[in-house]
């Protein structure tokens, strides 16, 4: 890139099923205000205003114009993104990128989601051909069970190894303040939760949260003279490819999978031969507790069809050698606009050592971050403590 980018603030707000208390400007607001704060900053210092949203969730149009009173937008120069369930992510790289160019030295990005003002399940359900698209119907619960009855005919997984991604993801919520559903279950109370399209259960899905998140990215200088703490934007990725043509639905495809693609052009831009040792934990967007699995695989943190041995042993839990998901993940909170900048925001909490109680045990100098919406939309990007990390 033309000039080094750095994230020098951020915040979010609680996230829950129910924000009555706050219409959508205000619950933005909370976000921004967090991040300004969190800068050092005044509105007045911001250059630059993006705004990620899936506004048709919440059924209302041009959510950017309408809400700059909540923004602090108004009168600046800004945009609209949305990309699905990698909205949060495009923001982030969207901001970065007029950084890098030189257009702007100061960007604030924002997420949200205000999914109680709408019926997200009804638009998803709607969003595909009912014949050919039909492995989309259910907000996606269809597709999400080809993933994992595929998955468990290949390598031999079983329920169990799901219910276990599960547990881990709420049980690390539980020590996240902002996170969504902080659940106290075990295995079997995974395993006992009501099945939706099988082996889809209640509990290997992520819910429909309300809430917000807002980030800064700067220029070198501005991140070096504003801020303690900069966490830079190393690189970033995206690979796309539509639900026919490169999907789910055969785990051992031979043909180029829209993840793993995206994850060697992001390696080879910074010379990563072994993800596991290059990164120090992995924000990951996991809709489904299978797909968390599959992530793995496509990482290139395990060989295909060992992705359910990891969790099995234990080696992605919060105090293991491979950290994923430490703040509790998608499958704990889902501001769907925001979800994918959550997991930059939680991976740059992490290096700079500020996660609190769910920060990992280990040292963190670099992080990987993922976006995932659509049928098959990926954004990664990898962040680090310095810039000689």
């Amino acid at each position: 890139m033309k000039r080094n980018v750095a994230i020098i603030g951020g915040g979010q707000t609680y996230h829950a099923a129910r924000r009555h208390d706050v219409d959508q400007a205000e619950m933005v607001n909370e976000a921004v205000r967090k991040a300004l704060l969190d800068a050092q900053m005044t509105m007045d210092e911001i250059d630059l205003v993006l705004l990620g949203n899936m506004e048709f969730f919440e059924g209302v149009h041009m959510s950017d114009c309408w809400l700059v009173h909540g923004t602090g937008a108004y009168g600046k120069e800004g945009l609209k993104i949305t990309t699905g369930g990698t909205v949060g992510a495009t923001t982030v790289c969207a901001g970065a990128h007029h950084v890098a160019s030189g257009l702007f030295d100061r960007v604030l990005c924002i997420g949200f989601e205000k999914q109680e003002e709408g019926d997200t399940g009804a638009i998803l359900s709607g969003v595909a051909h009912p014949l050919w698209g039909r492995s989309l119907a259910g907000a996606a619960v269809g597709y999400f069970a080809m993933m994992a009855s595929s998955y468990m005919a290949a390598w031999g997984a079983t329920e169990e190894h799901s219910a276990m991604v599960a547990v881990k993801a709420r049980q690390n919520a539980r020590k996240n303040p902002y996170a969504h559903l902080k659940l106290d279950i075990t295995i079997q109370d995974a395993l006992n939760s009501r099945m939706l399209a099988w082996p889809i259960r209640m509990l290997d899905m992520c819910p429909a949260s309300n809430g917000a998140c807002a980030m800064i990215l700067a220029d070198e200088k501005t991140a070096k003279s504003r801020c303690r703490k900069p966490v830079w934007i190393r690189a970033m990725e995206t690979a796309h490819n539509e639900q026919f043509e490169l999907d789910w639905r055969d785990v051992k495809t031979k043909r180029p999978i829209f993840s793993k693609v995206c994850a060697e052009r992001l390696y080879r831009k910074l010379g990563v031969v072994n993800p596991v040792d290059y990164f120090d934990v992995f924000e990951i967007y996991e809709p489904a507790t299978w797909a968390e699995l599959i992530w793995y695989e496509n990482l290139g943190l395990c060989a295909p069809g060992e992705g359910f041995r990891l969790i099995e042993q234990g080696k992605t839990e919060i105090g293991g050698p491979i950290p994923v998901n430490p703040s509790g993940g998608v499958l704990s909170t889902n501001c769907i606009g925001a979800s994918a900048m959550l997991r930059v925001w939680e991976a740059a909490l992490q290096i700079r050592e500020e996660a609190g109680e769910h920060q990992v045990s280990k040292p963190v100098r670099r992080a990987l971050t993922t976006g995932y919406g659509g049928t098959n939309w990926t954004v990664m990007t990898a962040l680090s403590r310095t810039l000689d990390d």
